[in-house]
């Protein structure tokens, strides 16, 4: 208010220090613990065929988790190798599978056909009851599955860093990852890009030797 009435010539806040924001690395999951979780769901029963499809999307696709637990049957097209998520905002997009990925998409869906529950529109069925599997349900399928591959911290949104984090990595285009993995502002890529940017600064010290010159 001195300021607005000319009483001073400067804010006396320019000399206050602004807080610092402590900048954390997205922690990302490597790919010999999602071989585990997957090691974790062999066999034929449905229950290791449906885990498996979902680890799997997660992992390919990098999709949030409410938008992998919101899959209806009619937004997996396998003749084109895709699926189609709503997004937050009523923003959809629609999403490439890989080979091994809609191969393990297909196989649940044959074992789903023989559900008691075959009838819902949801992509996802528990196992027990005629009824969907939520996104809590796949949230405890998840840690159970790390327990039991022995695997730490496993979630759902660790897929997402990953995926953002090699996109980057890999010198992946800014507004294309926007566009896959269903953002509207780019801070978001800078934030999971920071673990990239860390990772490539490790390479290039590793190749000119610095801090072992002695």
């Amino acid at each position: 208010m001195a300021l607005d009435e000319e009483e001073i010539d400067q804010s006396p806040m320019l000399r206050v220090r602004q807080p610092k924001t402590t900048v954390k690395l997205i922690p990302i999951i490597r790919d010999e613990d999602t071989k585990k979780l997957l090691d974790s769901c062999k066999g034929r029963d449905f229950v290791q065929i449906r885990d498996e499809a979902i680890i799997r999307i997660l992992a390919n696709t990098g999709a949030r988790l409410s938008e992998v637990a919101n899959l209806q049957l009619a937004d997996v097209d396998l003749s084109l190798d895709t699926v189609h998520y709503h997004g937050k905002g009523a923003k959809d997009r629609r999403v490439r599978l890989g080979p091994k990925t809609a191969r393990s998409v297909s196989r649940y869906l044959r074992a789903r056909s023989s559900h008691r529950a075959v009838s819902l529109p949801d992509l996802w069925l528990a196992v027990r009851g005629a009824q969907p599997l939520a996104a809590n349900g796949i949230k405890l399928m998840l840690k159970r599955r790390g327990q039991r591959a022995g695997v730490k911290g496993v979630h759902a949104h660790r897929w997402r860093h990953t995926y953002a984090h090699e996109w980057k990595l890999a010198g992946g285009d800014t507004g294309d990852l926007m566009l896959l993995l269903g953002w509207t502002s780019d801070d978001m890529p800078r934030h999971y890009g920071a673990s990239a940017a860390a990772e490539r600064a490790q390479h290039v010290q590793a190749r000119m030797g610095i801090g072992e010159r002695v």
